[in-house]
């Protein structure tokens, strides 16, 4: 069964196929427009990135948010045997087009690695374990077989059990004060929430973009797929929010108040007060 280790990416097992696959336009996130499956600029012959402790100043803020969930390196290391695709092109194309459906299956399994550590879901685990164990099933598949996967379809099937989990999870908190916090997919871009009861909120899919979070109560609220580019966490309570990313605090603003979930940390661009950042159980 995967953990959250193995769903890390590991740069040095992998061939920088994060630095070459996805294609990027230039934006307050990239310095220049990349073709998909073309490398950047930046890539050296090593795999390095020639400015990767600058690349925020560089204007490459884009990369420093990006998680491939340890995609990369089991592509890499196990899909194509450590196949380097510098010295076989032949084997690039299907390296390049296998690497975004890994990284969709290795997201899934974080969600659903995540969905069976929550105490309240276990009348689900069995769902739940069967769910991962087809998923990791299928990240162990040949290269053609993962390009003729309907990754799509699979992602809905898993995503309709995590939806229930997060129902499950959230239980009594989605009715706080008489008050639905039915807040999926919401425009909340800029948004004054400093000190919000969001407690078992639903903000899958919410645009929480530059939101001001200070203070925020976040526990127990499920934050699938939220974009928290440039939101300000200080102070916020992240203990028990569900299936939060390492990219999406990366993404954001905090500081060493901000209180995080188990196995997540406080990103090394937060505001810095000579105290590590602290992760609450």
């Amino acid at each position: 069964m995967p953990d959250r280790l193995s769903l890390r990416a590991d740069c040095q097992s992998c061939f920088a196929l994060c630095c070459v696959v996805p294609a990027f336009t230039a934006s307050a996130d990239f310095a220049i427009t990349k073709k998909a499956g073309q490398p950047c600029p930046n890539l050296e012959p090593d795999f390095r990135c020639s400015i990767h402790t600058r690349l925020g100043e560089n204007g490459f803020r884009g990369c420093t948010v990006y998680d491939c969930f340890g995609a990369g390196q089991k592509v890499s290391q196990v899909t194509f045997s450590e196949v380097d695709w510098q010295l076989a092109p032949t084997a690039a194309k299907q390296m390049f087009e296998v690497f975004p459906i890994m990284r969709d299956l290795h997201e899934l399994l974080w969600y659903l690695t995540e969905a069976l550590m929550l105490q309240p879901t276990g009348p689900l685990h069995s769902e739940l374990r069967l769910a991962r164990e087809k998923t990791e099933g299928l990240t162990f598949l040949g290269a053609d077989a993962l390009m003729a996967l309907d990754v799509g379809a699979h992602r809905r099937d898993v995503n309709v059990l995590l939806l229930r989990v997060s129902e499950l999870v959230r239980g009594d908190h989605q009715n706080i004060e008489g008050q639905k916090r039915q807040l999926r997919g919401s425009d909340l871009i800029g948004a004054a929430l400093s000190g919000a009861d969001l407690r078992g909120a639903n903000l899958r899919g919410a645009y929480l973009i530059g939101a001001d979070l200070t203070g925020a109560d976040l526990r127990m609220a499920d934050l699938t797929g939220a974009d928290l580019r440039g939101a300000d966490l200080g102070s916020a309570n992240l203990t028990r929010s569900l299936f939060l990313t390492q990219s999406q605090l990366d993404s954001a603003k905090g500081d060493d108040k901000t209180a995080l979930p188990p196995g997540l940390f406080r990103p090394a661009h937060w505001s810095l007060s000579g105290t590590a950042g602290r992760s609450v159980g």
